[in-house]
């Protein structure tokens, strides 16, 4: 089992995922100002239990804002299940890889930015990434429960498969000579981008089929890989309308 918390993750959840959800947890003396995410609860068919603030807070660290719902884990697919959808997903096909994201907080906002721009797929290393913690899916604010979210054992070998099948893969690198808004992302598209610290690895940005990057201000180094996702996304769905 794992904790969703906050205000839209959890409603978001309810709408979406509701057999996923065991019980809802609401803060005692708050029901009136939770009546309606209450009603939806017990609407879908979902147990509420009123608690006080100490038992919330002690169930979950962040921000609960007075909710907090009891849930099975969100489960990745895995790569067979990919490579069986592959053929089914709509066209021109836009995936995303995040290539080694710690912070729980930007995989969460980049899984956001994901399913506000309709992405068919995102792809996570099922070794040095954040997991989808309950941190990473109240961040993605009830996306991450709708969205094709993939574990692949291997990246660059993945990355490898997709070009196979047509796809262009497309790396932010802050070095590329290639300006984002220059590429040609109407086609089937693969985005990946790098952690943190480091950005994308070394196999990683070799199996990329072009580098591109994002114009900044003297003195600014980068952006949050978050942000830079976001740009990115929103650059192909521009260009696609």
């Amino acid at each position: 089992m794992s904790e969703i918390f906050g205000l839209h993750a959890v409603e978001a959840a309810l709408t979406t995922a509701p057999e996923r959800i065991r019980v809802l947890y609401v803060q005692k003396g708050r029901e009136a100002r939770k009546q309606a995410l209450v009603d939806l609860a017990r609407t879908v068919g979902v147990r509420v239990e009123f608690v006080d603030r100490r038992w919330l807070d002690a169930r979950v660290r962040g921000a609960h804002q007075g909710v907090v719902a009891e849930s099975q884990a969100l489960a990745p697919a895995d790569e067979k299940q990919l490579e069986a959808r592959w053929a089914g997903l709509p066209t021109p096909r836009l995936l995303l890889a995040l290539d080694g994201i710690q912070d729980p907080r930007n995989l969460g906002a980049c899984l956001r930015s994901a399913g506000a721009a309709g992405v068919h797929a995102v792809l996570l290393p099922k070794r040095n990434s954040a997991p989808l913690s309950p941190v990473a899916l109240k961040t993605a604010a009830g996306v991450a429960e709708s969205l094709f979210i993939v574990s692949v054992a291997n990246l660059s070998r993945r990355l490898a498969w997709l070009q196979a099948q047509g796809a262009w893969v497309i790396g932010a690198a802050g070095d590329a000579s290639l300006r984002y808004f220059e590429a040609d992302l109407t086609r089937d598209t693969v985005l990946v981008v790098g952690g943190e610290e480091k950005g994308l690895r070394r196999l990683t940005r070799e199996h990329c089929d072009q580098l591109v990057s994002i114009p900044m201000a003297r003195g600014v180094e980068s952006l949050n890989v978050s942000v830079a996702t976001g740009i990115l996304l929103f650059e192909a769905i521009r260009q696609r309308i």
